[in-house]
């Protein structure tokens, strides 16, 4: 019987549950990859002979133990079935690059969960042809809420999501029931995945992406972010109405460049791609008190009840107070990796968006980066995004077509024919 080859790349939470759940499959290779320094030999000290155990909030104890745990990636196998990265994705270009030399065509591999523009930075490290000739899918979330009770011994999930949403990009003469039926092999029954259109609809559609910088540059924009909080204050619960407003308003952009993209390419579908205001009301529904706009489902919605914003602690006079945390997530991500994607194709569909401009200049700042300069993204920060212009992309019609959106969408009559050159200059190498 064959042997199925699996590499999870990463160290925390989430490959813990991988290393478990996939290594106790019969007839399976496991190769855990981490490039952190130190991370590697660590995981691969603490995990015992019987194997990670992961405590399943769905029935018995799961225990499983990864074949190999490297930090080199000539360690790994040359014919690989399946590869996932489980880690921030601002280090997905980094394995990238680094598994590139050993990887071969027909591979699944995929991120759980990808950012706005996986499938950009992988077509960029890997090249179109390897891209078209394998599996690539992203999740839109972790399959599970997880957590380690004891580093490379135990972790426990405290809950699995009865579904998330997954974008797959099959190999030519596949279809992304394959992929899906590949990873329900491995992970199990849940969650069940649901196959979104493309990966652009999911890119716009990254909820995040809107949701925390946004409602981050609400709160802080008139207040002095040196001065110290005595509680970290709510996130959610509050936001004022200009918050709100301005949710909508940056939402109301992401449409815009909906329609512009459906005008100009009839055949492309974008249905994953809803208002914010629709999003809560069909990820929340009975849950939101008050439905009335976006600001009254923001302080009523029991999901986000107690949620703070991201802060750091420091003393002051003896006494513990908090700073914001510019460094989380909801800014070194949601930035980079999602809103400054957006604004990217905005920008090439010809959308002006005064709105996001506003939230993306007010956090680059907050993070000491440059992305927007006088109204365009050429910032010296670029290089770290996900953006198509930091792909050498200029215009729309070559983003469209190198990154396979119009593989089954017919372009506009006008649209001019995209020879090989311009296509090579697009994806620098």
């Amino acid at each position: 019987m064959s042997v199925s080859k699996v590499l999870l790349c990463g160290g925390g939470n989430a490959i813990h549950v991988l290393s478990s759940y996939v290594s106790s499959k019969p007839n399976t290779h496991v190769t855990v990859l981490s490039l952190f320094p130190g991370e590697a030999e660590k995981l691969r000290n603490a995990i015992p002979p019987e194997g990670v155990r992961c405590i399943n909030d769905l029935g018995e104890d799961v225990y499983g133990k990864p074949d190999i745990v490297t930090d080199k990636p000539e360690d790994i196998p040359g014919d690989l079935d399946l590869v996932i990265f489980a880690l921030p994705s601002f280090t997905h270009e980094m394995y990238l690059k680094a598994l590139k030399p050993y990887l071969k065509e027909g591979v699944a591999i995929g991120a759980m969960p990808g950012e706005g523009g996986f499938d950009l930075c992988a077509i960029h490290n890997l090249g179109s042809d390897f891209v078209r000739n394998s599996s690539l899918f992203a999740l839109e979330t972790l399959p599970w809420a997880c957590r380690i009770v004891e580093y490379g011994s135990c972790v426990e999930v405290l809950g699995t999501k009865k579904e998330v949403e997954i974008i797959v990009s099959p190999k030519q003469g596949t279809t992304k029931e394959s992929v899906t039926e590949l990873l329900h092999g491995f992970i199990g029954e849940f969650p069940k995945f649901d196959p979104a259109d493309n990966f652009l609809a999911v890119t716009l559609m990254n909820i995040n992406s809107v949701w925390h910088p946004t409602i981050s540059y609400g709160f802080y924009r008139n207040k002095n972010v040196t001065e110290p909080f005595d509680e970290p204050p709510l996130f959610y619960y509050g936001a004022d109405e200009y918050t709100g407003e301005k949710l909508g308003k940056v939402s109301d952009e992401v449409l815009e460049i909906k329609r512009v993209l459906i005008e100009k390419y009839p055949s492309l579908t974008l249905d994953a791609l809803h208002h914010v205001s629709e999003w809560m009301l069909r990820s929340y529904g009975d849950d939101i008190g008050d439905k009335t706009n976006i600001y009254t489902m923001l302080r009523t919605n029991k999901g986000y009840r107690g949620l703070t914003h991201p802060m750091r602690e420091v003393e002051v006079d003896g006494k513990k107070k908090y700073l914001p945390n510019f460094r989380y997530r909801y800014f070194t991500e949601d930035i980079p990796m999602g809103l400054v994607v957006t604004r990217g194709i905005a920008e090439l569909a010809g959308v002006p968006t005064p709105n996001m401009d506003d939230v993306i200049l007010w956090c680059q700042e907050m993070l000491g980066k440059e992305y927007i300069v006088d109204g365009k993204l050429v910032g010296k920060d670029l290089e770290s995004t996900r953006a198509p212009q930091r792909y050498g992309f200029s215009d729309l019609d070559t983003f469209m077509r190198v990154n396979h959106y119009l593989d089954h969408a017919e372009t506009s009559k006008n649209t001019s024919a995209i020879n090989e050159s311009n296509t090579s200059k697009a994806i620098p190498q």
